[in-house]
């Protein structure tokens, strides 16, 4: 667990991500597409952050958590707000090595 990561679970209402990934989400790369093939979980959908906006009614028909990653969790984080004021069950994981690490250990 990184640094960033612990002071996060201490000061954050939200649940783990080991427990998010037990109800098998929907993983959203919010990353461009170049670095999307440089590496993603498998799995994931790349959805680049500046399209995001565009797919709130398709995503709207999910019925599990999303879980949004990027590079470093900052996209993601934008992402997440912009989904849950949608009323979406969204998450923001992190980075998607992050992302890929909590699901090796479900």
């Amino acid at each position: 667990m990184t640094m960033f990561s612990f002071l996060k679970s201490l000061f954050s209402k939200e649940p783990p991500l080991s427990e998010i990934m037990e109800k098998n989400p929907h993983i959203i790369d919010v990353r461009s597409p170049a670095e999307f093939r440089s590496g993603h979980v498998d799995g994931s959908q790349n959805i680049p952050l500046n399209q995001i906006n565009n797919h709130v009614n398709r995503l709207s028909k999910k019925r599990v958590p999303i879980v949004l990653c990027c590079a470093s969790g900052m996209r993601s984080g934008r992402a997440t707000r912009i989904l849950r004021k949608h009323g979406l069950e969204a998450y923001n994981g992190g980075g998607w090595q992050q992302v890929n690490r909590a699901l090796e250990r479900k």
